[in-house]
């Protein structure tokens, strides 16, 4: 057991009531928390980064589905991607040798409650940072990104090489690795994103890797997308990816037969889209529902596919993390949310709660005796 042990507080972003409309999220301040118990079966991890997600928002507010199912409620730890270090083992002698892991391990992975200095994660959320990736780019990258994307493109939506994808919010924290991941396995895409700033972060940072890049602020932007699609031989677009709420206008960029695949729970200023069937039905489109959470509940292999997937792209260079800003401390997550929640922030914006070192020293320091 590490020297981490022996620490009974720490900080973290608690939720212990819902977050009022009428209160900003620069509000949201750090408090002091215990630090989780020690753990039969789960991993005790001391966070050096974690990464700000649109779910964020709507968790501190009790506005996602999993709020309402009560899967989670307060009181609860803010937070759901991380990067950091093993403190402590679980203390099952069985479950300890048998996790894959070791005190001092840099790990990556998704949990609620990684707005924290400590977080108690089963093992099977979590993965080892890989060899010449920095703990500060797995944040940026975000275990539970790339991962949901893998799962919506390649399980769900099927998408193989010589698909024409649309990939909307591309310069989002999902949108950037399904760009990636779609142009890897051989697929061509097609960019939307929500302003022209967004726009210039697509065309610097994926060049080659889309075909063009749309403003689906702009009127009339589905049109562009058709017509981006016809240069390439088709009617529209194969398959669309959809975390913003955009299918009646997905409807429009997609030829007959294809398929629209949303994740997320999109939608607009908080409002899920309605959809007349009509629309659906005169292009025969599929509309596919994809929650990876619920996913990985009721299937493990699941989970573990969307992880092997994500890292063999890894292995390969296909993947690199979009950094939109890093800020330090908890006290900079209520402003980092904010920033989030004007749309202002373009891939990843990472919160660097600890140093690197500061933690490695910490964790595999020997106990006083």
């Amino acid at each position: 057991m590490s020297s981490a042990s022996s620490k009974t507080t720490m900080q973290a972003i608690h939720i212990p009531k819902w977050l009022p409309q009428d209160t900003g999220y620069p509000s949201l301040k750090p408090t002091t928390q215990p630090v989780p118990s020690p753990s039969p079966t789960n991993l005790l991890i001391a966070i050096t980064h974690s990464s700000l997600n649109h779910v964020d928002l709507l968790y501190s507010r009790g506005l996602h589905q999993n709020n309402a199912s009560g899967l989670v409620k307060p009181p609860f730890n803010l937070g759901l991607e991380f990067s950091g270090v093993v403190a402590a083992l679980p203390t099952d002698a069985k479950a300890a040798s048998t996790c894959g892991f070791a005190v001092g391990d840099r790990v990556w992975g998704g949990c609620v409650g990684s707005f924290a200095e400590y977080a108690s994660v089963p093992p099977s959320a979590v993965r080892k940072v890989p060899n010449g990736t920095s703990l500060l780019d797995a944040a940026g990258l975000g275990a539970g990104s790339p991962t949901v994307s893998y799962g919506a493109l390649i399980l769900c939506g099927g998408v193989k090489k010589g698909d024409l994808v649309l990939v909307h919010a591309a310069a989002g924290g999902l949108g950037a690795p399904a760009v990636q991941i779609a142009y890897a396995k051989g697929a061509k895409v097609i960019a939307t994103v929500g302003s022209e700033e967004k726009a210039k972060v697509v065309r610097s940072e994926m060049g080659e890797m889309v075909l063009g890049v749309v403003n689906y602020e702009v009127e009339g932007w589905e049109k562009e997308v058709v017509k981006i699609a016809k240069k390439e031989g088709k009617e529209g677009v194969d398959l669309v990816y959809d975390t913003v709420g955009l299918v009646l206008s997905s409807i429009r960029c997609v030829r007959f037969d294809g398929a629209i695949v949303i994740a997320g729970f999109a939608g607009r200023k908080g409002k899920m889209e309605t959809v007349a069937m009509n629309r659906i039905l005169l292009k025969n489109v599929r509309v596919l529902g994809y929650r990876y959470g619920e996913s990985g509940r009721r299937d493990p292999d699941h989970t573990a596919e969307c992880w092997r997937g994500t890292e063999e792209l890894l292995a390969k260079g296909q993947m690199k993390p979009l950094i939109y800003r890093v800020l330090h401390g908890l006290d900079s997550v209520g402003e980092g949310l904010q920033e989030l929640y004007e749309r202002k922030v373009w891939g990843k914006a990472v919160v660097e709660i600890r140093k690197e070192e500061d933690v490695l020293r910490e964790v595999t320091a020997k106990p006083k005796l």
